[in-house]
Order: C-alpha cells, then sequence, then structure tokens
C-alpha cells in the first residue's frame, strides 16, 4: 500500500465555502505554487428544487496568472469533466445526480485555480454545495509530519 498523506495537501483549501446556494458566484483563488497537481472535491447536497433541462447548476473550473483575471479551465485540462461547456466540470441537471460528491482532476499549468457556481432558472430553495482544492505532487514532500 503507498502513502497519499505525504503527497497531498490536507486540509484542502476552500474555493467555494459550505452554504445553501440560489445565485450565481466566483470562488475565491487557491494557490497552487509548489504543487504538480490538484484535484476540486464537489459536494452537492440534496436538490431544494427540482433539478431539469432548464433548471440546472454548473460548477466550472477557472485559472489564472495573478488571481485577479481568471479564464475558463479547456476541458482538455481536466479529468472527469462533464464536456458540457469549456471549463465545466460538473452539471446537476437530473434529480439522481444529487446528493453527491465528485472528484475533477486539474492538469494545467496556472498558479491559480477557482469554481465558479452559475445557475440556470429560478433556484427558490437553493441546494447546499461545497468545492475544495486538494492540491497534489509537491516539489518539496512531505507536506506534514
Amino acid at each position: 500500500m503507498r502513502d497519499l498523506k505525504t503527497i497531498l495537501e490536507v486540509p484542502a483549501a476552500a474555493t467555494l465555502v459550505a452554504k445553501n446556494r440560489t445565485a450565481d458566484e466566483n470562488g475565491a483563488g487557491v494557490d497552487l505554487q509548489g504543487f504538480e497537481g490538484a484535484v476540486f472535491l464537489i459536494n452537492v447536497g440534496a436538490e431544494g428544487d427540482v433539478p431539469s433541462g432548464t433548471l440546472f447548476a454548473d460548477y466550472e473550473a477557472e485559472e489564472s496568472t495573478d488571481d485577479v483575471t481568471y479564464t475558463d479551465v479547456a476541458n482538455a485540462d481536466l479529468i472527469n469533466e462533464s464536456g458540457e461547456n469549456a471549463g465545466t466540470m460538473v452539471r446537476i441537471d437530473a434529480a439522481a445526480e444529487a446528493p453527491k460528491s465528485y472528484l475533477v482532476g486539474y492538469i494545467g499549468t496556472k498558479r491559480y485555480v477557482r469554481c465558479v457556481y452559475n445557475i440556470t432558472g429560478t433556484h427558490t430553495t437553493g441546494t447546499p454545495a461545497s468545492v475544495d482544492v486538494i492540491k497534489g505532487f509537491p516539489r518539496k514532500a512531505p507536506t506534514a509530519a
């Protein structure tokens, strides 16, 4: 068995803190300096509104070199993404998709990443959700004693 603790930065960095969401929101930037990889951990609670093709939520990955100007991550730089649009990691548009947790790997080269929560339709009740970034493959290991 191989040890993951020494190659992961734990606790994870929150880009979208846990709360009930009814509107679009830009997550906080997460600095990946000193690491060669990252994974987004998307935790989606039970939907308060019935998701459909006209009522859905997208969890999108963005990247930046300066933590100021962000652009969508190319799908080629995401592992296990939904393929809906550039940068879309997960789209929740059916009841079977929540509550659930999703892992999406980032293999891009930018220093900063964040998650953007975008909704389509009117979300009156909202959905509890959070997104963390777990940094991995440190240039200097172990990350913790």
